[in-house]
């Protein structure tokens, strides 16, 4: 059986990132994966690394 994952939303915010330079670093483009990592944070609390930056992306989707 795998083992859960040491840093969990990892994939997410490597999701992003790919997004991000794909689309020239606009997150309105963005949206789903931003979405999904946001998701990720609520399910283990925040307690990831990549969670911290989630707040932020968000804010700027709303501009």
């Amino acid at each position: 059986m795998p083992q859960p994952s040491k840093e969990p939303c990892k994939k997410e915010a490597c999701d992003i990132q790919a997004c991000l330079s794909k689309n020239m670093f606009d997150s309105r483009k963005c949206v789903k994966v931003i979405q999904l990592l946001q998701s990720c944070c609520e399910q283990c609390e925040y307690k990831s690394t990549h969670c911290g930056s989630v707040a932020g992306l968000l804010k700027n989707i709303s501009k």
